[in-house]
């Protein structure tokens, strides 16, 4: 048994239509974001209907966006989607559904190759959604997503509603350009349909090579990764010696998290062979490349406190607070490296910290200075306690058994350096 998105739109119309004709047991499920008043609740009033009258199951849920998204700091858009998918992994894991299918038709992934390829992205950017993925949401991702209609054309989708009779909702904000997206939809597609009437067909197989292209490449990088990176940085002089060193330069920094001008900036630096030159937060010297150490690295002081129950959790400004008892080694000042990953608190699921710090819209500078938190005694090197004066993992929470906590405040800039145990100074 699946699990079918339906928002009310044709696109999603089409596909629970399409699914209920194909005869297999299915459910529906509709999300309420409440972001179009009284649009919203008639959204939900006809997928409920549409499910009454054919006698499928219908979970609706009905979430507060706004305040979502004003709590972690990111557009409605993303707020929307992560909500989403977190609920459809629920759902999967309450009641046994194999799958979520979702109503991405051609016209979407155009719209995703289109704005992926003028925000800049590597080559994985533009091979587009697959037909067949996983949630993306970290605790769901083993639980199967697929777009049964991403062969479809938006002329298709018309055909179907006309010829299926199917009720639907029209969401008024896709005539509004102010949207990235329905400018593409709205006036640069039809342009483009002048030229190729068959366009989002062409670029879907486009897409599927550039797909096959990317797979290629992946494994090269894959391959020589090992080779190349180890503690100290990247060994510019064996890379140098490899076919497509820039590419496989490229991987390396954006994985990093590095924006693309400086990655250009660093594959000049390696071209040229420029030995001893500072450039930006790159060190190039003696057939290496690294990264430069921030300086004025904050200083931390932690301390151990009794801690009486029912007392509020809540601490001073740039200070936060750990339930001792739940850290298993020492606790170590150190600096994000890629990988790293928090539980935030009061969420369930994991978040890599670029991926935090991206939301909050950190620099690349704001990433190298902060200082970050570890619990030595994890067997997971990535698991971080804390982001120091910002947010600490879910796992140290003071809870109601909590008796006793590590405070950690932090101060200005005064040095660096680094410092380890239970409740020392971390500078």
């Amino acid at each position: 048994m699946v699990l079918v998105a339906v928002s009310g739109g044709r696109d999603s119309m089409v596909l629970a239509e399409k699914v209920r004709r194909e005869g297999g047991p299915f459910a529906v499920a509709h999300c309420n974001f409440r972001l179009r008043g009284a649009d919203s609740d008639a959204d939900e009033a006809l997928v409920r209907d549409w499910a009454a009258r054919y006698g499928v199951p219908c979970h609706v849920k009905v979430f507060d966006t706004e305040a979502y998204a004003a709590t972690e700091g990111i557009s409605i858009e993303m707020a929307a989607r992560k909500l989403r998918y977190r609920w459809f992994g629920e759902l999967c894991r309450a009641h046994g559904y194999e799958a979520v299918l979702v109503a991405h038709h051609a016209g979407d992934n155009a719209e995703t190759f289109f704005l992926n390829l003028l925000r800049g992205t590597g080559i994985q950017g533009l091979t587009g959604m697959k037909e067949r993925s996983f949630l993306p949401d970290p605790d769901y991702a083993d639980i199967p997503l697929r777009r049964p209609l991403l062969g479809l054309t938006r002329a298709d989708i018309d055909s179907l509603v006309a010829e299926w009779q199917l009720p639907f909702r029209e969401d008024r904000t896709n005539a509004e350009n102010t949207v990235k997206r329905n400018k593409f939809r709205n006036q640069v597609f039809p342009v483009l349909r002048e030229i190729n009437p068959s366009f989002e067909k062409t670029l879907s197989e486009d897409m599927g090579r550039l797909s096959m292209a990317a797979a290629i490449a992946d494994g090269y990088y894959r391959e020589n990764r090992p080779l190349l990176r180890d503690g100290r940085g990247i060994d510019t002089a064996l890379l140098k010696t490899l076919p497509h060193w820039e590419y496989l330069l490229y991987r390396l920094l954006e994985e990093e998290g590095l924006p693309a001008p400086l990655i250009a900036q660093a594959t000049d630096i390696v071209r040229s062979g420029a030995s001893g030159k500072r450039v930006g937060p790159f060190v190039s010297a003696s057939g290496r490349l690294v990264r430069e150490e921030p300086v004025g690295v904050p200083e931390m002081t932690v301390t151990e406190e009794p801690w009486e129950p029912g007392r509020s959790p809540v601490m001073p400004e740039g200070v936060l607070a750990v339930d001792a008892d739940k850290v298993h080694g020492e606790l170590v000042a150190d600096r994000w490296v890629a990988g790293d990953w928090i539980r935030p608190l009061g969420m369930r699921g994991r978040k890599k910290l670029q991926d935090w710090f991206k939301d909050r819209h950190y620099s690349l500078m704001d990433k190298q200075r902060a200082v970050l938190v570890r619990d030595s005694g994890l067997s997971d090197a990535h698991h971080v306690v804390a982001v120091a004066g910002q947010v600490i993992d879910d796992a140290y929470r003071i809870t109601a058994d909590t008796r006793r906590i590590y405070r950690i405040a932090s101060a200005p800039p005064t040095g660096s350096a680094s410092a380890k145990g239970p409740h020392p100074d971390l500078r």
